[in-house]
């Protein structure tokens, strides 16, 4: 059965109503088989979508449109020759909590999330992730690897605690993605000692006397994270810099940072042969990105140690806020390195799998190389969190019942990380009707990959164009899908 929904924001209720209804009766069962598409060969279709029950679900790329020939109202339009940025890829955050939560697990649920986040054919094929240095507020209590107060050479250095389940569970992970992925660390605060309130909880500020000591302290880590066969890809200066909060918080002001790296962590990082560790600014919110960015990079000497800007997805979306930092600084990175739903687990909530969506297509088409989410995994109760700040996580492990669920969000996600690979390259598409949210990239070998979503209640058909060739396919409501066109 086919449905059409042309000029679909005129239609009367009663026909939207059978749209719908046909749409369900399709059901979008999964053929597995290619689909060449007439004008475009070789193009393959995955969809999400709320009414469908369909999640990451192959199909053919003509199920749901009329096999007559018909005008469309929609056009999606992807140009190849018009290029962007280099993507780094996609992941989320290994934290104490959410290694922890896993390990609590029955030893085949641990395989299963480890494989559905890394295993590059059954799993979200991750390739970009973050951790945390010392505690962070997801973590089963406070702490720092070295409690000896004035020890500046940091002989008393040990990341022993996070051998109970963070560096196995990275380890195991690495092990499942076959090729690995990149790592990046941040911290949300110094120890204690190092601290003007003397706690690693409730803000304060790095003491101007222990700037040296702290940073010496990145590059212990790091070379200790890579005596466990764990390499670190990149630093983030700090966590959420300019809040105070009831966990691990330290607070910068933009000269405040932009003076630590000049004249501290930057020299560090290279004195101790780390220079090709990428480090990166602010990690903080979008609405106040362009400002600090521009405290480090306005000075020359700062900058030369800044590969770019992480920043977050909380208090305002602000999207261009992230295409103002590249057009002043095009030389320079942007990467968000955080992001999720707060206030507790959400299940089934479409509207978070759409938010991830949203905002993955948002940051990407203004110039993120990459988009990382929070835990990567979280108990029944959206924890644990030693303060209390629970979350939802794209992956909810109930340590009671040993079931693991599945947001929309894991799959929002997926839409994206299973298919776009690093190294691929932004390119351009054009949609001429604004319900389809659209962005697009070229693989390395060549393949061509459109990302389109419909966030309304009803569907449309549209074409997709490249070039001469052409193909109609449909946007299901509230749904969210991945076509992969095979280079010509």
């Amino acid at each position: 059965m086919h449905y059409y929904a042309h000029r679909i924001r005129f239609a009367h209720p009663l026909r939207v109503a059978w749209f719908t209804c046909i749409l369900n009766l399709v059901g979008i069962a999964a053929s597995q088989a290619d689909d060449p598409a007439p004008g475009i060969s070789g193009c393959q279709r995955y969809i999400t979508a709320r009414d469908l029950n369909a999640h990451l679900q192959k199909i053919p790329v003509s199920q749901g449109v009329l096999s007559e020939k018909s005008e469309t109202d929609a056009v999606v339009r992807v140009d190849p020759t018009v290029k962007y940025q280099t993507i780094l890829g996609f992941g989320g955050a290994f934290t104490d909590a959410a290694t922890h939560v896993i390990l609590e697990m029955p030893k085949a649920k641990q395989e299963e999330i480890l494989r559905a986040y890394f295993d590059p054919d059954q799993g979200n094929h991750y390739t970009l992730c973050r951790t945390h240095i010392n505690s962070c507020d997801f973590s089963i209590n406070s702490y720092s690897y070295d409690e000896h107060a004035g020890d500046t050479e940091l002989k008393d250095f040990n990341i022993a605690r996070d051998r109970q389940s963070l560096i196995p569970i990275i380890k195991r992970a690495l092990a499942m993605s076959h090729n690995g992925f990149k790592l990046f660390a941040s911290p949300w605060s110094p120890p204690a000692w190092m601290k003007t309130n003397g706690d690693m909880l409730h803000g304060g500020k790095l003491k101007p006397e222990d700037r040296s000591a702290w940073a010496l302290y990145y590059t212990k880590y790091i070379h200790a994270y890579a005596d466990e066969g764990i390499p670190i890809w990149g630093l983030t200066v700090q966590n959420e810099p300019a809040a105070v909060q009831p966990w691990e918080s330290c607070i910068y002001t933009g000269p405040e940072e932009r003076d630590f790296v000049r004249d501290y962590l930057g020299p560090t990082l290279q004195k101790e042969g780390l220079s090709s560790v990428k480090l990166m600014v602010w990690d903080h919110n979008r609405d106040l990105m362009y400002d600090r960015a521009k405290d480090v990079y306005d000075d020359p000497k700062a900058a030369q140690y800044v590969w770019g800007t992480a920043f977050h997805w909380y208090v305002q979306d602000d999207f261009d806020n992230v295409q103002r930092v590249h057009d002043a600084w095009p030389d320079k990175n942007l990467l968000l390195t955080e992001g999720c739903q707060e206030g507790g687990i959400h299940d089934t909530e479409w509207a978070v799998g759409e938010r991830y969506g949203e905002a993955m297509k948002q940051d990407l088409n203004h110039w993120s190389v990459g988009w990382t989410d929070w835990n990567i995994v979280l108990d029944q109760t959206g924890g644990p969190n030693h303060v209390g700040n629970l979350t939802s996580a794209p992956i909810i492990a109930d340590t009671t019942t040993g079931e693991v669920r599945y947001e929309p969000s894991y799959y929002y996600i997926g839409q994206f990380s299973r298919f776009v690979r690093p190294g691929a390259v932004r390119i351009l598409s054009a949609p001429t009707n604004e319900n389809l949210e659209t962005t697009a990239f070229q693989n390395p070998d060549g393949q061509l990959v459109l990302v389109v979503m419909n966030r309304t209640e009803l569907p449309i058909q549209f074409k997709i164009a490249v070039g001469d060739r052409s193909v109609e396919t449909v946007a299901p409501q509230r749904s969210i899908q991945t076509l992969v066109v095979d280079s010509k």
